[in-house]
C-alpha cells in the first residue's frame, strides 16, 4: 500500500517570517512529517507568485491531501485533528493555550511594529515606545502564568506545543533587540533558542542570501545595526506578509 503523501507547507524567507516559522516549528518539534517548499520574498527567478499556493498571497500555506489550509493558526487547528499532541493533553492547559495562542496570534501590534523578525540582525532601538514595552511585558506574564501554573518547562507543561510555537517568534526578536527581560522571560527565551530545531531555522537563516528591499528598509528604520551576520545578499524583491 502506498503511504499518503507528506503535506507540503509553504513559507517564505527564514530569516524574516515569522508567521512561517510557526506552522514550521510545530511540525519540526512534533515529528509531524511534512514537505517545506521555502518560496522566497520577491521575485526570484522562476519562483511562482504567493497566489499560486496560497489564496490570500501570504505565508505559512499548508496543502494536504487536497486539501489547502492558510493562516497559522488554521494550520495549528487542522494539524490537531489527526495529531492531538499540537495542543496539551489536559483540557484546563488546552484551554489556556489556545487563548494564550490566539492573543499572541491577533495581537502585540506595537512589538510587531518595532521589533521586526531579523534573525540575522542585532538592533539597537534608539527608544523603547512605551507601548512596545507594555507588549514584552504582557508576553512575559503570559509566559510566567504558564509556566507556574503548568509547571514546565514548556508553557502548558512539559511538552513542546503549538503555545510554544506561537511564541517562539518572540525568542528570535529578543535575541536581535535585547529587550529588558526578567529571570523567568530570560530563562524561556533561552530554551525555544537552545531547541535543534530552532537552531536549524536560525542556521539556514543566516545562510539565506535573498534580500527582500521593503522588509529591509523596515529594519533599517528600527535603530542602529550593530552586527548583521547573515550570508552576502543576491538580489532584492517585493514585500508579501504573513498570517
Amino acid at each position: 500500500m502506498t503511504p499518503p503523501t507528506p503535506p507540503a507547507l509553504y513559507i517564505a524567507n527564514k530569516n524574516y517570517s515569522s508567521w512561517s516559522l510557526r506552522p514550521w516549528l510545530l511540525m519540526t518539534v512534533l515529528g509531524i512529517p511534512f514537505e517545506e517548499r521555502l518560496v522566497p520574498f520577491g521575485n526570484e527567478p522562476g519562483q511562482p507568485p504567493f497566489t499560486a499556493f496560497s489564496p490570500t498571497g501570504k505565508v505559512p500555506c499548508l496543502h494536504d491531501q487536497g486539501l489547502t489550509v492558510w493562516d497559522s493558526l488554521a494550520i495549528a487547528e487542522h494539524l490537531a485533528e489527526s495529531h492531538p499532541e499540537v495542543w496539551p493533553r489536559d483540557v484546563g492547559a488546552r484551554a489556556w493555550a489556545r487563548s494564550a495562542s490566539a492573543e499572541m496570534h491577533s495581537g502585540f501590534f506595537a512589538l510587531r511594529e518595532t521589533c521586526t523578525m531579523n534573525c540575522g540582525l542585532r538592533i539597537r532601538l534608539p527608544e523603547w515606545p512605551p507601548a512596545t514595552l507594555a507588549d514584552w511585558r504582557r508576553a512575559e506574564a503570559i509566559w510566567a502564568e504558564g509556566l507556574q501554573r503548568f509547571g514546565g518547562p514548556f508553557l502548558a507543561g512539559d511538552r513542546f506545543t503549538a503555545v510554544d510555537a506561537f511564541f517562539a517568534p518572540l525568542a528570535f526578536r529578543a535575541q536581535t533587540y535585547s529587550p529588558a527581560l526578567g529571570e523567568v522571560a530570560q530563562g524561556y527565551v533561552a530554551r525555544l533558542l537552545a531547541l535543534p530545531a530552532m537552531q536549524r531555522w536560525y542556521t539556514e537563516a543566516l545562510a539565506e542570501s535573498w534580500r527582500d528591499e521593503p522588509h529591509e528598509e523596515d529594519a533599517r528604520s528600527k535603530g542602529e545595526w550593530l552586527m548583521d551576520l547573515r550570508a552576502p545578499p543576491s538580489t532584492a524583491g517585493a514585500r508579501r506578509l504573513g498570517s
